[in-house]
This record gives C-alpha cells, sequence and structure tokens, in this order.
C-alpha cells in the first residue's frame, strides 16, 4: 500500500544541520542584544543625565514585548516562512540598536530598545528553535532543541565581557552600534541558510486565534495562574534583578564593570549544565519539589549577595556564580512537565503564556529596582526584595496539583511525534 503523506521536498545531505546552524547564529546574533541593557545604565545615567528609573522602563518594556510576542512568533512562521521571520528579526534589533546611538531623551530608549529590539528579540526565541527543530528533525530532536537554547546562552552571556570592554575603552555608542553590525552581517547568512524544508498545508485555525483561545481555556484553571506566577518570580530573580542590575550593583562597591560581566559570563556557562541536569532530574522526580528546592536555593543566593559583593572577586562571590547559574535556567524543564501533565497537545502554546509572564516579573522587577536605587541609594532592597519572592514561589510550587486534583508524577517519556518535514517511518512487524 502505497504511503499517503505528502513526499517531502527534495533535499541536499545534511541541509538540516546547516538550517540549524543559520538558526543559532541568528539565536546567538540576537541574544546578544538581551542583556546588553544592564550594561547601559550606568553609561546612560552618566553621559545622558537620565535616572535609573528611566532606564529601567526601556529594559520593562522590552522584556514584556519580548514575552508578548514569543506565543505570536509561530503565527508569522506559518505565514512567511522562518527565513523571513529571522531576517525580519535581526532587522528589528540592528535597526533598535542603530537608531539608539542617536538618542537624546528617554521616550527614544524605549522605543528603540524596548519595542524594536524587543520584537526582533522574542521572535527568535524559544518559539524559533521549537519550530526549527519540528520541521527539520526527528530522530535528533532533543540534542538540536539543547544545542540551540544553547546558543541562546551563548548570546547572552559570552559577548558580555567584549561589550563592557568596548564601553569601558571606547563608550555605550560603540557597543550598540557593534551589535547593530553584526546583526547586519548574519543577515545573508541566515538567508542563505534557514529555509522551510517544504510548503506545508494552511492549518485548520489561525495560528494566532489559537494562541488566544488557549490562552483563554488555560486562564479558567488554577494551575496555569500557579506556573505564571511563579515563572514571573523566575524572570524577576534573573533577567530582572541579575542581568539589569548585578553590573551596576558590582560598581556600586568598585568593581570594574568588565569583571561584573565576566562574572555574568561564568553564570551563563553554568545555565548550560544546570538545564541540561534539570531535564534529567525531571525524568525522575516530582517536577513540583524540584521547583520548590530551586526557588528556595535561589532565593538563598540572592539575600546572600549583598553580603558578598566587594570591590574584588574572590571565593565566595566565585561560588555565587556558580550556585546561581547551576539555578539559573534550570526552572524551565520541570515549568514545561507540569504544563504538559495538564494541558496536553496545548503545552507548548500554555508554556509561551507562562513564558511572558515570566517576562512580565522580569520587566517589572527591572524597572523597580532602577527606583530603588534611586531611592535608596543603594541595591541591597533588591537583592532582599527578590530573595523574598523566591521564598513565595517556593512555595507555590508545592501546591500546584495534577489533573483532578491528582499528584503530579514525574512524566513518562514521550513517544517522538512525526515530523512534518520528514516522512513517517513505516510501523514494525509484527
Amino acid at each position: 500500500m502505497k504511503n499517503s503523506s505528502p513526499r517531502p521536498h527534495p533535499r541536499k545531505p545534511g541541509s538540516p544541520w546547516i538550517v540549524a546552524a543559520g538558526a543559532a547564529l541568528a539565536i546567538v546574533t540576537a541574544g546578544a542584544f538581551s542583556t546588553l541593557a544592564g550594561l547601559l545604565v550606568g553609561p546612560l545615567h552618566e553621559d545622558l543625565g537620565w535616572s535609573r528609573a528611566s532606564v529601567g522602563l526601556g529594559s520593562l518594556v522590552n522584556m514584556v514585548v519580548y514575552g508578548a510576542s514569543a506565543p505570536f512568533a509561530a503565527a508569522l512562521m506559518d505565514r512567511f516562512g522562518m527565513r523571513r521571520v529571522a531576517v525580519g528579526a535581526l532587522c528589528l534589533v540592528g535597526a533598535g540598536a542603530g537608531l539608539a546611538t542617536t538618542m537624546t531623551a528617554p521616550w527614544q530608549f524605549v522605543l528603540y530598545w524596548g519595542v524594536l529590539v524587543g520584537l526582533g528579540t522574542g521572535a527568535t526565541a524559544t518559539t524559533f528553535a521549537a519550530t526549527v527543530t519540528e520541521r527539520w528533525f526527528v530522530a535528533r530532536r532533543g540534542l538540536v532543541t539543547g544545542l540551540l537554547t544553547a546558543a541562546s546562552v551563548v548570546g547572552q552571556f559570552v559577548f558580555l565581557p567584549v561589550l563592557s570592554w568596548v564601553i569601558d575603552a571606547y563608550s555605550w555608542r560603540a557597543a550598540a552600534t557593534a551589535l547593530a553590525l553584526a546583526a547586519a552581517g548574519a543577515l545573508p547568512v541566515v538567508w542563505a541558510a534557514v529555509r522551510d524544508p517544504r510548503k506545508e498545508p494552511a492549518p485548520r485555525e489561525d495560528v494566532a486565534r489559537r494562541a488566544l483561545r488557549t490562552l483563554a481555556r488555560a486562564a479558567r484553571t488554577g494551575p496555569f495562574w500557579l506556573l505564571a506566577g511563579t515563572f514571573s518570580v523566575c524572570g524577576a530573580s534573573t533577567n530582572g534583578v541579575m542581568w539589569t542590575h548585578f553590573a551596576p550593583a558590582a560598581h556600586d562597591h568598585g568593581m570594574p564593570v568588565t569583571v561584573a560581566a565576566s562574572l555574568l559570563s561564568l553564570i551563563g556557562i553554568f545555565n548550560v549544565a544546570g538545564t541540561v541536569a534539570s531535564g534529567w532530574l525531571t525524568d525522575r522526580a516530582d517536577p513540583r519539589r524540584l521547583l520548590a528546592v530551586y526557588y528556595a536555593l535561589r532565593g538563598l543566593t540572592l539575600l546572600a549577595l549583598p553580603l558578598l559583593l566587594t570591590s574584588a572577586v574572590d571565593a565566595p562571590l566565585v561560588a555565587f556564580t556558580v550556585v546561581f547559574g547551576l539555578l539559573d535556567v534550570a526552572t524551565v524543564p520541570p515549568t514545561i512537565a507540569l504544563c504538559r501533565a495538564h494541558y496536553g497537545t496545548d503545552a507548548p502554546v500554555v508554556f509561551g503564556w507562562v513564558s511572558a509572564a515570566h517576562q512580565v516579573g522580569a520587566g517589572a522587577v527591572a524597572f523597580a529596582g532602577g527606583m530603588a536605587r534611586d531611592a535608596f541609594g543603594s541595591y541591597d532592597p533588591v537583592w532582599v526584595g527578590a530573595g523574598a519572592l523566591c521564598a513565595g514561589a517556593a512555595l507555590l510550587a508545592l501546591t500546584v496539583r495534577g489533573p483532578r486534583g491528582r499528584r503530579v508524577t514525574p512524566p513518562a517519556p514521550a513517544t517522538p511525534r512525526r515530523s512534518r518535514a520528514l516522512p513517517a517511518s513505516p510501523p514494525p512487524c509484527r
């Protein structure tokens, strides 16, 4: 009997890996924009006389736009293709960085960095990585997902010391210009490498409409709000406070910004190990308890940070960066597992909305942190407040229940689904 599935478009050998490499380049390039705002707080305050709260407002808008655009990114990819969306995202981040060099008023930072860069980085976030993996890979889907996630970490943290050195040696405008040029240089490579395997049939339901309807259904359930609440604390205690305010807080204690950026890069390196280990543990333990442990430990590290910050890097501060790095992205696998346990096939879309809550929490604390520094002359209340939020998230995580009130158990290994890009394998002979 003939296989009735549509045949895939002819592909060159190895082309999936070329697509993955192009996607990784786009993710790395866009990721470099995500944490630069933390390095701009001091320079914009000193050079343009802006308050830290006004700079934090731009970071708030950036993070909210980033999170809000992620659930809808798949709709654009279905309609226009991954290549056009990726290239369009790089154009947005490049334009935002280029225009930022001409800023004279805080509202321009909100527009250029908050809106343009937020849209571009949101379009190249986890939705993009998941779409590439789904359309081009079957057997190595987990491996490629891990690699593209690592690419995001590389973009966010590895280039921080370089950007901080550029700011220190030249100016913040030079760093923004360098990022704009990097985005322009990546454009032709991404255009040549990233493509869709074949024309897909139109979905039965518009993806944007499905995203909104899924949100409406999930919002009527308690677990959605518990997961969104805990994940918003995750964003508040990582992107919101660490990546926005750690460098200026360390500088307040006499530490050079370049050294503080290097510590953030070290956190990024341990992010990868922590995420892989957390995924392994999520298959073997109750994800609620894992989240409770992660948030509790993260809260303790943040409470200890004001006692560890000095002008020099010593062993306790290095230990903090290692522990915080292991915990930073570790919350993602258990949160996804709980979404899967409650929402089944809608889990990816629900997780997109939960991720939006992550960015809302991050943006709120980025803004509040700047206000606290202006009001108290110190970041110490920010670390204490973030630690208290983590303690609350640890308690909330334990209240999440399985479907129909049952206790959540570790998810069973998922059965690989047929890729939309490749034909299904024939069933085994019995």
